[in-house]
Formats: structure tokens, sequence, C-alpha cells
């Protein structure tokens, strides 16, 4: 019993680091961006799955999981074409959906928290 301690806090200790090492899923990397930006159907389907206010296809519903994670780490566990579309989705809400958008970082940022950290993207820096 002695010797199972210390190895068990040793798995548990190893399956905490592989999980927080851990990227998001990069099945949804294809997704056409830019058909979803051009569809005010499809775009607002989305972020009413964000805001529970409808149903989410599998990658909404995969969004909708790690987004507020996303944004504590500054999507540090996301691919880099999710990176860039992230930035592209913002940029377009920000740009054309302000209202979506504001609705969004009433759900996900009530305490302005992110937004001081995206402060750069929000005032329309372009990469």
């Amino acid at each position: 019993m002695k010797t199972l301690v210390p190895l068990l806090f040793f798995v548990i200790a190893i399956a905490s680091s592989l999980a927080e090492n851990s990227k998001y899923t990069t099945k949804y990397d294809n997704v056409d961006l830019d058909e979803i930006i051009k569809s005010d159907r499809l775009l607002k389907n989305y972020v009413n799955c964000l805001l529970e206010k409808g149903k989410c296809t599998p990658d909404g519903a995969e969004l909708k999981r790690h987004l507020p994670d996303a944004l504590h780490t500054e999507c540090s566990k996301c691919s880099e074409t999710q990176k860039n579309g992230s930035k592209k989705i913002m940029r377009h809400l920000i740009d054309h959906k302000r209202d979506w958008w504001n609705e969004l970082e009433e759900k996900y940022d009530k305490e302005g928290e992110y937004r001081k950290k995206y402060e750069a993207e929000i005032k329309g820096k372009k990469d």
C-alpha cells in the first residue's frame, strides 16, 4: 500500500500534465469560415449556439465547449488555423455584426477581462 500511494500521485501528475498540454481537436479546422461569414443565417446559428439560444452543429458544440478555456488561455491549445479563424470571425463580428458581438461579450466576458486582453484585435489590429 505504501508504494501504491506514490505511484498513484505520479500517475495523476502525469495525467494532469498531459491534459494541460493537450490541444483542441483539429477535426473541424477545414470548416469554410468565408462561407459562414457570407451567410447571416449560418453565422447567426453559430452565435445562437454560443448564446444557448439555438441548436449547435457538432463543430459549434465543440467551439462552445472550449470557448471559455480558449479565452482564458489566450488560445494556447488552438492550432494556427483556429487562432487565425478566431481572429477572422472576431474581426467580422466587431466590424459588421456589432450587436451579435455585444451579446457574446456579455455572456463570455461580463467583467471585461478578455476585452482588455484582446484589445488590439477589438480596436482593429489586423494581422
